[in-house]
């Protein structure tokens, strides 16, 4: 829903672009300022300071984007709606994703206002298109290796949004949400908020095994990188020798299946990870015969070892 790739501003771009923005304060202008600038955002490295330190700009995206807020809450969006909130959104991760503007965004709390796309319940595509797109933005934040990027996702939940969207969301959504939890898990601090309640531990590695089960071949575009951070999650969470014996339990075998294994083979990284998930449960005293017997064969594949 998002406008794609367009016409890059060849013409004295940073005077078009400060145009477009100035575009954005009138309601006359707006939609067709807020399109254009959406379709050009990658041409223009300094569209996120623009757009920041621009008086009163951000606060029109925001107006853009909590507008949808009641709507939503009784499917009441129209696709122009959905455009126009779904092009605001994206503006909002070029200022994420700009070193200069990325914690001034976070420190303002902009991120929060994009939650409640999070938590939606419908996997419709008016709510798919939100769901996808906000999680690009926080998606962004979390690839950067900054603490205090970490340290305001943990303090604003993003951890159950997250969760939410592995269990509704298509799976794009179910990629990226996956991706944002394995980013947080990376870092230490993420991994012990992981670990300070058992039940937070518990909904992360039940939410992965039901994205296992769950997991649809037809998507043959973003299941390498489902299949990646699902395994890169369980891997940081085989990682602590104390629950390493129940993560063996919600670890269903069709991860260990050679059929998966064949699908993360091009990349070396997630099959290297795969590797040693497998390794990981094998040090775990409770776990040792059911990680070394041989799970049953699948019907896709001759084997179910890991290479």
């Amino acid at each position: 829903m998002v406008s794609g790739a367009a016409a890059p501003l060849t013409f004295n771009p940073p005077a078009r672009v400060r145009y477009l923005i100035r575009g954005l304060a009138s309601e006359e202008t707006r939609e067709q300022s807020l399109d254009v600038l959406c379709k050009n955002r990658l041409a223009y490295d300094n569209l996120a300071v623009l757009l920041w330190h621009s008086f009163g700009i951000m606060g029109v995206l925001l107006k853009i984007i909590t507008s949808a807020y009641r709507p939503l809450l009784y499917d009441g969006l129209t696709e122009n709606a959905v455009t126009q909130v779904c092009n605001a959104i994206a503006l909002f991760q070029c200022v994420a994703s700009h070193p200069d503007t990325r914690i001034p965004f976070i420190r303002a709390t902009m991120p929060v206002y994009l939650y409640p796309f999070l938590n939606t319940m419908s996997n419709e595509r008016s709510y798919e298109c939100l769901r996808i797109t906000s999680l690009g933005v926080i998606g962004s934040l979390a690839k950067v290796e900054d603490p205090e990027v970490i340290e305001y996702l943990l303090s604003t939940q993003i951890f159950p949004s997250c969760l939410r969207c592995m269990e509704v969301g298509k799976t794009l959504s179910r990629t990226v949400s996956t991706f944002i939890i394995y980013r947080i898990l990376l870092s230490e601090k993420g991994l012990k908020y992981c670990f300070v309640l058992a039940e937070r531990y518990l909904s992360v590695s039940q939410c992965l095994g039901k994205l296992v089960e769950n997991l649809s071949e037809d998507d043959a575009e973003n299941l390498p990188h489902l299949l990646k951070n699902i395994i890169g999650c369980y891997l940081r969470l085989s990682e602590n020798e104390r629950t390493r014996p129940q993560l063996s339990s919600y670890i269903p075998w069709k991860l260990l299946d050679g059929k998966y294994a064949n699908i993360v083979r091009s990349d070396p990284m997630a099959l290297a990870d795969l590797r040693q998930l497998v390794c990981n449960l094998r040090t775990s005293k409770s776990c040792t015969a059911h990680c070394t017997d041989e799970p049953p064969a699948s019907s896709d594949s001759p084997g179910t070892s890991i290479p």
